[in-house]
């Protein structure tokens, strides 16, 4: 599974430029924003709406959390499948693009709601799904554990987490303030879930600002009992 929006293959096996690891420690967000409007969903939002859909979730139990949404392609395509939604992003210039997307998508506050919050500090309420793409590795490690703790339990009985880990290969790992892991830490994370899509991936290529990257990556579905 990929996400050409977030990342980008050029087939290249050259080791990356010294300064990739500054670019991406210094990531212009208004840019990455700017860059993916418009784009379409993320492949594990897909996939865990399509299983929900397959349930025959019933609407009024459709209730999501998109955290660090963005400029909110993930949140207008749980909108377009009737969710309610609630997103959140710590930057400030996000909750412009989602108020925007929200008027496109001609819904109100009702249905969609967003605040401007770290996640490392947020405290999601019970929802059927929790979406996290892309965003879990920048959260500070020294708050990854009890943010991870914080959507397992926010997860309801039969409800699911789409999103992604970064792995220990890939070429942002030697940031300070950012986590990943193993295969073998991201199958401890995942324990007592059920595992619907786990796919690593590992490639080298570009992100979606130009900047090269040795991708390590876990798209991952899950589902709790």
């Amino acid at each position: 599974m990929t996400d050409s929006d977030d990342q980008q293959q050029n087939g290249s096996t050259n080791t990356q430029p010294k300064d990739a690891v500054t670019a991406a420690s210094q990531r212009d967000w208004p840019a990455y924003f700017a860059a993916v409007k418009g784009k379409p969903p993320r492949d594990t939002l897909l996939f865990a709406l399509d299983r929900f859909d397959a349930e025959r979730t019933p609407i009024d139990q459709r209730l999501a959390i998109d955290i660090a949404a963005g400029e909110g392609r993930d949140s207008a395509e749980m909108l377009r499948r009737g969710w309610r939604v609630h997103a959140i992003d710590g930057h400030p210039e996000a909750m412009d693009h989602l108020d925007e997307m929200r008027r496109a998508c001609g819904v109100d506050t009702d249905r969609f709601t967003f605040e401007q919050s770290a996640m490392e500090t947020y405290q999601p309420s019970q929802a059927l799904l929790i979406n996290a793409s892309f965003c879990l590795p920048f959260c500070e490690p020294a708050h990854f554990d009890g943010l991870w703790e914080r959507i397992r339990h926010a997860i309801m009985p039969g409800g699911r987490f789409a999103g992604q880990f970064f792995g220990d290969r890939h070429s942002w790992a030697s940031i300070d303030g950012r986590t990943h892991h193993t295969k073998r830490e991201v199958d401890v994370l995942l324990e007592g879930l059920d595992i619907e899509l786990y796919d690593e991936a590992e490639k080298d290529g570009e992100d979606v600002l130009g900047q090269p990257v040795h991708w390590h990556v876990f798209h991952v579905v899950a589902k709790k009992p």
